[in-house]
């Protein structure tokens, strides 16, 4: 049974679907490329979520799928743009004029 002040299960009568609704909810803040704590607060404001609960999911999903977090957190996280790493000169400069 679901209560009426829940969207969907409720953690203290059905744990198990609540755990599982959290996993869903967490996966699709990956689809939307969000790190740990935006996926936490997003859920704390638009799903009620406890921020204890959500990070407990994510931590035990982050336990189960080890290589894919690695790989997840490499992809999101800011890297230098690959211009920057090379030192050139200016790329507009001024024309020589050939005539006078």
């Amino acid at each position: 049974m679901y209560h009426s002040h829940h969207f969907g299960p409720c953690l203290h009568c059905h744990p198990q679907s609540y755990i599982r609704m959290v996993q869903h909810l967490i996966e699709r803040c990956l689809l939307l490329h969000m790190n740990r704590d935006q996926c936490i607060k997003v859920l704390a404001e638009h799903a009620r979520i406890r921020p204890l609960v959500t990070l407990t999911v994510w931590r035990e999903l982050q336990k189960e799928n080890r290589h894919f977090f690695q790989a997840y957190f490499h992809s999101i996280s800011p890297r230098p743009l690959m211009g920057s790493c090379i030192q050139r000169g200016p790329r507009f400069g001024r024309r020589k004029q050939h005539w006078k």
